[in-house]
């Protein structure tokens, strides 16, 4: 063991004033080469319009969409990146935002607020600290809102994109912008006027969008000679001041521009160079010019997604390079505004007229057939028409909104700008407030709500213009889809307030875009066969509540005969509706079941509401019957539960139906007429009993046919493929009953360990079997059992910390021999922070002391398990 002596410590060593060399300091002088490495976040919005949430999107399974996917591989990794050694072993976790010059579009991060509040505040951490790091600049810049190509957009669009992007920065991060990334990198004079104007300094570019630059003219040379560089020959290693015209007052206006390193950032995105730290660092070295400027930089730029989902384990690259071989090289890891602030342009550019950095066709990409993003064969004629068609909407839509919101707000553009307050804070307060401030006079409970439908209705009219869905080859992608139901939901909340019928001429010119499917033809069949069958209902809200809440009620009573309930007053929530159950009535009969009640809808986006009655028969099985309308009366609702119970006691489930449709009317809903979610969760609930059925059946199939599948593999033999898969779903099935136990009996010291021979058990059969068990949901349990326990015992103080460390360790081996993926990294990090913030001091303490560090010695070997470089301070304990 160490003796205290040799315990690290400082060098001592200090230089006085006049022995100190004056090298400047590279953060506040321009000295040497600087880096900024800039990564684009950005997920279009994908919520379902009517309901606020994102659906299942089967195409990011196993994930439930494409968000929690591509978190999963890159804005998690990139908050928590690995930075591991030769073995393999971590011996840093560092948080890449704080190096990254990044923006992250305003969808996603009330995304992420949402979904991952420990990485959203990681995020928010990172910009506080490049702050404190970089002279109060820090590297999160703004976006236009909802990612629209701002070239494109009418004037009016163009200032509440800014003003929402703004906003929405502000309330995250405590600061205002410097600078914005514009969708698509798409600009325009007009683009960049409304950027000064609303105070934005800078913003980022590609090469290919300059048209020539200059140096600043000074007193030694009044009119330098411009430089044509429209070919992408810019130099990107400095800044650039672009002038606008003088305003009224004869004042200068300009704004300053980076451009980003072309090749390099390509070759991020299209080639190998970031699978390795030192591919990387030398790329860009490679592009630092010679001609002994005192400083320059090298920004490259890429879709944030690359550094782990398109680019599987690339933040590890980012995170080496950000934390050992730049500083290895001695170049100065920035962003863009402190860059600025230390070395402002000393050269001024002109643009080319309408460009953006993915489109060699100024921005025909979102508007014309130019051939980029095309898909081989398939034509994009279908781009121009559905441009036209979406603006043709928005100049109507205006008329509504300008005719209708005068009667209400004081100045009705103004309180569309403000409008981002209740976008990020829903609350009926905040809204209170936000109407009171902009209200022309108090305005009735009906008034709120057309008030708040229009501004919905702009709000849904800015987003049908989200870049993404011109991006691709076809028109009915779901990004084609997406802003159509954007469009559909404005067209609706327009008929709504103002009685306009806008649809039918939306389709027509709609059916101008060509498919390239055959099935749907044109934009008007994609609009009638995936937009207008998408479209909720309060109708279908009810019934949504009405069967779920059947389901759950009979399977928390267990579906005992002849039970009535009645629930009074319950709130709860669907979705984006606040549900207010005034009652509800359930009565068994046999295999039939009816329940009938009470309710009303409130819609949290636009405060409309619906006093309904629903009543829902569920014959048994997947079979369901439910009718909605609207509330008209105790008197009513009371008669008619009398003849609805009083039809089901002739236990005549056609009879009951019948009765329903006399009561209600002919429409009725079933488990198809669900919201996919829902539906598939009931689905899962209902399906679970046989599968309960089968597992047991394959368990008898498996005991009984051990010893010949046993034969089968001692020999080398393949074995019959009914009995392996008989021995994958009983050892699957037996390991989830034992993992649901061990969970329940975690606590309890004795049971648990008994549970984990149980799985050790399971793991030898399954090895010896060749057995690959698919049980996704114990994987989420060992998983977090592991983080469960880690965590206990590193902040509980107990007397059985050796039982506990010993039990933990074997939970890690036997989730391993299991083969199951599990992934350590929450545990890695739980562990990698308290070996910096307490093991390690208070093991340096405890050996000053001469105390016993048995409890260090396992701790450290706990963490060699898990996979951190504990070696440096395993050696003080040799």
């Amino acid at each position: 063991m160490t003796s205290a002596a040799e315990l690290p410590a400082s060098t001592g060593i200090h230089l006085t004033d006049q022995e100190s060399p004056q090298i400047p300091d590279p953060l506040k002088t321009a000295t040497g080469v600087y880096v900024t490495v800039h990564g684009h976040f950005y997920q279009p919005p994908r919520e379902n319009p009517y309901l606020d949430a994102i659906e299942r999107q089967p195409g990011a399974a196993p994930f439930h969409d494409w968000n929690e996917r591509i978190h999963h591989e890159c804005y998690r990794p990139n908050a928590f990146a690995r930075v591991l050694n030769d073995r393999g072993e971590v011996v840093g976790i560092a948080n890449n935002y704080e190096y990254l010059s990044f923006n992250i579009g305003p969808t996603l991060m009330s995304w992420l607020e949402a979904y991952d509040v420990e990485v959203y505040q990681r995020i928010l951490e990172a910009d506080r600290k490049s702050c404190d790091r970089l002279n109060g600049h820090g590297n999160a810049i703004a976006q236009v809102y909802n990612h629209v190509i701002m070239p494109l957009a009418n004037e009016r669009d163009k200032y509440t994109q800014i003003r929402w992007g703004k906003a929405d920065f502000r309330s995250r991060f405590g600061r205002d912008p410097e600078g914005m990334w514009l969708a698509e990198t798409a600009i325009d004079y007009p683009t960049l006027e409304a950027l000064v104007n609303e105070g934005i300094t800078f913003i980022v570019l590609a090469p290919s969008q300059a048209q020539r630059c200059r140096p600043l003219p000074n007193h030694e040379d009044g009119d330098p000679q411009w430089h044509e560089v429209g070919g992408n020959q810019i130099d990107p290693t400095r800044p650039y001041r672009c002038y606008l015209p003088s305003n009224e007052k004869g004042e200068s206006r300009y704004i300053d521009i980076f451009f980003y390193d072309g090749p390099i950032s390509r070759d991020m995105g299209f080639s190998d160079v970031l699978y390795n730290s030192t591919h990387l660092t030398g790329r860009l070295g490679a592009a630092v010019r010679g001609d002994h400027r005192p400083a320059q930089l090298i920004s490259v730029a890429t879709d944030g997604e690359t550094f782990g989902h398109h680019k599987g384990g690339t933040e590890k690259t980012l995170a080496y390079a950000f934390t050992e071989e730049f500083p290895r090289w001695d170049w100065t890891v920035t962003n863009f505004a402190h860059y600025l602030s230390i070395n402002p342009p000393t050269w001024e550019v002109e643009l080319k007229p309408v460009t953006a950095w993915s489109c060699a066709h100024g921005v025909d990409r979102w508007q014309d057939d130019c051939g980029c993003g095309g898909g081989g064969e398939w034509h994009q004629k279908w781009r121009k028409p559905l441009r036209e068609s979406l603006n043709w909407l928005r100049d109507r839509l205006i008329e509504v909104y300008e005719e209708y919101g005068k009667q209400y707000f004081c100045d009705p553009w103004a309180a569309r700008d403000a409008y981002i307050q209740v976008i990020r804070d829903r609350s009926p307060a905040n809204v209170q407030s936000f109407l009171a401030h902009h209200q022309k006079q108090p305005l009735e409970d009906s008034e709120q709500v057309d008030a708040l439908r229009l501004l919905e209705m702009q709000r849904h009219a800015l987003f049908m213009f989200t870049s993404c869905g011109w991006f691709f080859e076809e028109i009915s992608r779901p990004e084609g889809t997406q802003i159509l139901r954007y469009a559909a939901r404005a067209l609706e909340l327009a008929g709504e307030v103002a009685g306009v019928q806008l649809e039918k001429d939306f389709l027509k010119r709609l059916s101008s875009a060509p498919s390239n499917v055959e099935e749907f033809y044109n934009g008007a069949m994609v609009y009638r066969q995936l937009v207008m069958t998408a479209q909720i209902t309060f109708n279908q809200v009810a019934a949504q509540y009405a069967i779920t809440c059947l389901f759950n009620q009979q399977k928390s009573e267990g579906g005992s005969s002849g039970v009535q309930q009645n629930s009074l007053l319950q709130h709860k929530r669907a979705y984006c509706y606040n549900v207010q159950e005034f009652d509800r009535q359930l009565q068994r009969l046999g295999a039939l079941t009816l329940a009938v009640g009470h309710l009303k809808l409130v819609s949290e986006i636009t405060w409309e509401q619906e006093h309904l009655v629903f009543a829902v028969l569920h014959l048994g099985g997947w079979d369901f019957h439910c009718c909605i309308k609207p509330f008209q009366g105790k008197r009513d609702y009371t008669e008619l539960k009398t003849q609805l119970f009083g039809v089901l006691q002739q236990g005549s489930a056609a009879r009951t139906i019948l009765a329903m449709t006399n009561l209600f009317g002919e429409e009725s809903y079933n488990l198809e007429n669900l919201f996919a979610e829902e539906r598939h969760r009931l689905m899962q609930l209902l399906s679970q009993e046989t599968l309960t059925r089968l597992d047991q059946l394959y368990t008898q199939t498996y005991r009984d046919n051990y010893g010949v599948l046993m034969a089968f593999h001692r020999d080398g033999l393949t074995a019959p493929r009914e009995l392996q898969v008989a021995a994958e779903i009983a050892l699957g099935y037996r390991c989830m009953t034992i993992l649901r136990s061990l969970e329940q009996d975690w606590n309890e010291p004795q049971l648990s360990a008994n549970r984990i021979v149980e799985l050790q058990a399971i793991a030898t059969e399954a090895q010896n079997l060749c057995c690959q068990l698919n049980i996704p949901e114990g994987k989420q349990i060992l998983e977090q059992l592991i983080v469960r326990s880690l965590w206990q015992l590193l902040h509980d103080v107990n007397d059985t910390f050796n039982h506990d460390i010993q039990r933990l360790q074997k939970l890690i081996d036997v989730a391993h021999q299991l083969s199951i993926g599990i992934s350590l990294t929450r545990a890695q990090e739980i562990y990698f922070n308290s070996l910096h913030s307490q093991i390690k001091p208070q093991l340096f303490t405890s050996l000053a002391n001469g105390e016993n560090c048995d409890r260090y010695h396992q701790l450290l070997i706990l963490g060699d398990k898990l996979g951190i470089d504990v070696a440096p301070w395993l050696k003080y304990l040799q």
